[in-house]
């Protein structure tokens, strides 16, 4: 991998910290962005060797690895415009929060001899761009690769080591069905839950009273409009099911407390505190 050619599509938060933690491991990092001002800050502070903000069809035929740190719908047109430039052998991977609506679809877009390997390394922030991108967002995170029955072992072993690369805490493996799944309860729900939370109440003096479990649990209410409704759309099935989930344990907390029901609420409570234990320890 050190002698071959990295390209990011897409030098956002998530792109710009893959290309910083390339480039400080010795990779040679390029990068295609619709915004010129990324592009140029990007090559400035030396953590791409070079850009363009056009579909540039040398910078795509010379790489020998290419991230596709795109929205879901954006990364399928891209696919779609700039197959037939990607030279044989080369491996691509991807960020993609959901997998069902993208990654079977991505390997049957790219020509043969070039393989996709769907990943999802489970970091972010509340702000984006490659100006707010770290080498080190990754660091101690969940990496996931999600492979399907056309992937190779070279396809899951380039994988692997991106995920090594990135410093992340803990490699795994699920199905496009186990990502899903488990993505719409672990980031999507909450995703929800602290929209709701940020919009249910309209007092214009809510940060002069609030606490830090207030700011603790709404501090992903900063979300990105545009990316989040795909996310949410594209893997709807998996996030209504968990919504309704979620309703029926606030039913059950709401009823404690409609039938003074103290005895209820607090198995609630205690089977809350036994679960956050043991999720405790397997940090």
């Amino acid at each position: 991998m050190k002698e071959g050619n990295f390209l990011i599509v897409g030098l956002g938060l998530l792109g710009g910290s893959y290309a910083r933690a390339l480039t400080a491991a010795g990779y040679k990092v390029t990068a295609i962005d619709i915004d010129k001002e990324s592009i140029v800050y990007a090559a400035t502070e030396k953590i791409i060797i070079e850009g363009s903000v056009e579909d540039d069809a040398e910078l795509i035929g010379n790489a020998d690895y290419i991230i596709l740190a795109l929205s879901p719908l954006t990364m399928l047109r891209w696919a779609e415009k700039n197959a037939a430039l990607i030279k044989k052998d080369t491996i691509i991977t991807d960020v993609c929060g959901v997998k069902g609506a993208t990654a079977v679809q991505l390997q049957n877009i790219f020509p043969e001899g070039v393989e996709f390997i769907p990943c999802h390394p489970m970091a972010g922030k509340e702000v984006g761009g490659v100006k707010n991108s770290t080498a080190t967002l990754f660091v101690g995170a969940n990496f996931i690769i999600v492979p399907t029955e056309n992937n190779t072992n070279r396809g899951i072993e380039f994988a692997e080591n991106i995920g090594r690369i990135l410093c992340c805490a803990k490699i795994s493996t699920l199905s496009v069905e186990k990502h899903d799944e488990m993505v719409g309860y672990l980031s999507q729900l909450t995703h929800a839950i602290a929209v709701s939370l940020m919009t249910c109440n309209n007092s214009e003096h809510l940060q002069a009273y609030t606490g830090d479990s207030f700011r603790e649990l709404t501090r992903i209410a900063k979300i990105n409009d545009s990316l989040w409704s795909e996310l949410f759309m594209l893997n709807k099935e998996n996030l209504i099911s968990d919504i309704t989930a979620f309703e029926e344990k606030l039913s059950e907390i709401k009823s404690s407390l409609q039938n003074d029901d103290t005895e209820s609420l607090r198995q609630l409570f205690k089977d809350s505190t036994k679960r956050r234990q043991e999720f405790d320890k397997s940090e």
